[in-house]
C-alpha cells in the first residue's frame, strides 16, 4: 500500500513549492518505510517481491526456479522501468489506474499458476468458516478411526501368520 501526501512550501526566493512524499506499507509483514524519493520505494517493493518469489521457489526443482525466477525478474524489470509513469498516471487517474493494477496482476497470477500447472480461481477463493473447520476435524476423527481398524487386521494378519 502507497500513501502520497504533499508539502507545500515557499522557496527562499519567495516562490511556491511542492514537495511529495510517501508512505509504503507491506500489508502482510507490517513493514513501512517512509520516502520522498519515489526509488526507494520501488526498492522496498522489489525486496518484498524478491521474498515473496524465494518462498514460493524453496520447494520446487532446479528447472522451475529457473522458470519462476526468470518471469519474476522479468516481472521486476518492468515494475523498475514503467514506475515512474505510473506514479505520475496514477495520480492523474487514479480510478483507472486501479483497472490497470488488477489487468496486470490477473496476468501474472496466470503465468504463474500455468508453471505451477496449478489453476487458481482466484475470484471464489474464500476464507474457511467454522463449519468448515468442524467438517474437517471430523472426517480427521473418521479416518483416524479407519486406520486404527486397519492396523488391527494387519497385527491380526501378522499374528495368523506366526
Amino acid at each position: 500500500m502507497i500513501r502520497f501526501t504533499q508539502k507545500i512550501y515557499e522557496s527562499e526566493e519567495g516562490n511556491a513549492n511542492v514537495q511529495w512524499r510517501g508512505k509504503i506499507s507491506h500489508v502482510q509483514s507490517g513493514d513501512d518505510q517512509g520516502f520522498v524519493e519515489f526509488d526507494r520505494a520501488v526498492d522496498f517493493m522489489q525486496e518484498h517481491l524478491g521474498n515473496v518469489t524465494q518462498a514460493t521457489i524453496e520447494d520446487k526443482t532446479e528447472k522451475e526456479q529457473e522458470g519462476l525466477l526468470s518471469k519474476s525478474f522479468d516481472m521486476l524489470k518492468k515494475f523498475k522501468d514503467q514506475a515512474p509513469s505510473f506514479v505520475m498516471d496514477t495520480i492523474k487517474d487514479p480510478m483507472g489506474q486501479v483497472g490497470n493494477i488488477q489487468g496486470q496482476i490477473k496476468e501474472q497470477i496466470k503465468d504463474v499458476s500455468e508453471d505451477l500447472s496449478q489453476k487458481l480461481d482466484v475470484d471464489n477463493l474464500r476464507m474457511a468458516s467454522k463449519s468448515d473447520y468442524k467438517e474437517v476435524l471430523s472426517m480427521m476423527k473418521a479416518m483416524s478411526k479407519q486406520i486404527e481398524k486397519l492396523t488391527e487386521k494387519v497385527d491380526q494378519m501378522d499374528n495368523s501368520k506366526k
